[in-house]
């Protein structure tokens, strides 16, 4: 069975790792989520579940605004060819979450190390980064440094790439 939120946030309090979380509507979609969520400080987060040609996997996670060109994202990351989604079964099988609740700490679930995870430079200069627990009724703050050493500790040392095309306006 996936973590649940109340498992990944435990997860977190044993790494001494600060967190806090926003209840809130389900979110589906970066639009839904800025419009619904509150005024919740930091950077919010788009996250791309992908594979490549060669069935590797990746979950790209980058600024809620940023505009990323899959056509040539497999060349950034030097991927077996082009990027398709990956499926909603194959990311409940891997990161063990569904479509609207995709998020890095889906990491926690990938006990097989099956995913690369892939942060955005961009993100990664905000000191505050917000994703969801795991569920998309949810949004959980974590400083940067505690979104790295949660991925650490899941044994996903993350790449950290420049991902989109454009900085955010």
């Amino acid at each position: 069975m996936p973590a649940t939120p109340a498992e990944l946030f435990a997860y977190l309090d044993r790494l001494g790792i600060p967190h806090t979380t926003v209840t809130h509507p389900p979110l589906f979609t970066v639009e839904q989520s800025q419009a619904l969520r509150g005024k919740i400080p930091g950077a919010h987060t788009k996250n791309l579940f992908l594979k490549d040609k060669k069935d590797a996997l990746f979950l790209v996670t980058a600024l809620e605004d940023s505009t990323i060109e899959l056509k040539s994202l497999h060349r950034r990351l030097d991927a077996g060819g082009r990027f398709s989604f990956g499926s909603a079964n194959l990311m409940l099988e891997t990161l063990g979450i569904t479509p609207g609740a995709v998020t890095p700490f889906g990491a926690l679930n990938d006990t097989a190390g099956r995913v690369t995870i892939v942060l955005d430079k961009l993100l990664m200069e905000h000191t505050t980064i917000n994703a969801h627990p795991l569920v998309n009724t949810m949004t959980t703050s974590i400083s940067r440094d505690g979104l790295l050493a949660f991925l650490d500790a899941t044994g996903h040392i993350p790449r950290i790439e420049p991902v989109a095309e454009r900085t955010p306006d």
